[in-house]
C-alpha cells in the first residue's frame, strides 16, 4: 500500500504561521500552526516569527522541523489531518478515534456504519477523503449510544 498521502514533497512558511504542504500525491493544503503551537508548551517556539520561517522536511518528508530541532517537530500525517479539519473538513483520525471510542474492528465498524470494510479501511488510513455523510452517521451512531445507555 503507498503512503504518498503522508509523505511530503514541499514545505513553506507563510505569514501568520502558515504552512504550505505539498504530498507526494499531489495534494497542496494550507494549515496554521498557530493554534497547536499555543496548546502545547514544547511547541510554543514556533510562535516566534524567527523559528518559524526555518521549517523544513526532515529527510523523507515524513514530517516537518524547525530550526533544527528534534523537538519542533511535527508529522506530515498529523499536519494533513489538521489542514483537513481547518478547512472544515473531517480527517482519518476522527474515524481512527470513533473507532477506538467504540472499540471497533474494521467489521464492527463497517456493520454499525453500513458500508464495506473495505471502504472503513481507506478512511481510517487516510487512502481517500472521509465524507461528511460518513462523519455524520459516527455522530449519528454517538448519539443513538448514548440513548441505549
Amino acid at each position: 500500500m503507498s503512503q504518498d498521502h503522508f509523505i511530503l514533497r514541499r514545505v513553506k512558511a507563510l505569514d501568520g504561521f502558515h504552512l504550505a504542504l505539498e504530498y507526494a500525491d499531489g495534494e497542496k493544503l494550507e494549515v496554521s500552526i498557530a493554534q497547536i503551537a499555543g496548546r502545547y508548551k514544547l511547541l510554543k517556539p514556533l510562535l516566534d516569527t524567527k523559528v518559524f520561517k526555518t521549517a523544513a522536511m526532515v529527510p523523507g518528508g515524513f514530517a516537518v522541523r524547525w530550526a533544527k530541532d528534534d523537538n519542533l517537530e511535527l508529522a506530515a500525517d498529523n499536519l494533513r489531518a489538521r489542514a483537513i479539519e481547518q478547512s472544515g473538513q473531517y480527517s482519518h483520525e476522527f474515524l481512527w478515534n470513533w473507532m477506538h471510542k467504540h472499540n471497533f474492528t474494521l467489521d464492527a465498524a463497517a456493520t454499525a456504519l453500513g458500508l464495506s470494510r473495505r471502504m472503513i479501511a481507506y478512511y481510517r488510513n487516510g487512502e481517500k477523503p472521509l465524507p461528511m455523510t460518513v462523519a455524520l452517521a459516527c455522530h449519528g451512531y454517538d448519539v443513538l449510544a448514548l440513548k441505549a445507555a
